[in-house]
């Protein structure tokens, strides 16, 4: 199964771009063994910035036609790093493609995109600014495989 991060906008440098880096390298390095096939970063581009639709079409394009949809939304359910792991293998076993998560702008994701989610994420109620996002969601993709290798990262 392929694990995809897309996200709208793009990072040039800095710490939120080397740490999202680091965390789908390792995770695609450990994944690999689970059946985890890659683990892949798609920046996209709405043009113009801020515009829903442009966002919505450009997050649909990084996606594949056959990809479990996941939106990063305060209003999603909030599941532990372990619950996050079960539904990964879940869906692995069960033979799914790929799982796309969906990172939106920074006016938030479209109607149409929230309503084309298969889930809707939350890492709690606040707020958080997408470069910090890209950071979390690549972490808690990194924790998720090594909870299923049985690596001592995870601590309960």
């Amino acid at each position: 199964m392929r694990l995809i991060i897309a996200v709208v906008g793009r990072l040039r440098d800095g710490p939120e771009a080397a740490l999202s880096a680091d965390y789908i390298a390792r995770a695609a390095a450990a994944g690999r063994q689970l059946g985890f096939k890659s683990v892949d970063l798609i920046e996209v581009e709405g043009k113009p910035p801020g515009d829903a639709r442009a966002e919505a079409a450009a997050l649909y394009r990084a996606t594949p036609d056959d990809s479990r949809k996941i939106l990063l939304d305060e209003r999603g359910a909030e599941w532990s790093s372990r619950q996050l792991a079960e539904k990964l293998a879940r869906w692995r076993d069960d033979g799914v493609p790929s799982v796309t998560f969906w990172v939106g702008g920074a006016d938030g994701a479209s109607q149409s995109v929230k309503d084309n989610a298969d889930e809707k994420l939350a890492f709690g109620r606040q707020t958080w600014p997408h470069r910090l996002v890209r950071v979390m969601i690549a972490e808690q993709v990194y924790r998720a495989v090594t909870i299923l290798c049985g690596t001592p990262y995870h601590r309960d």
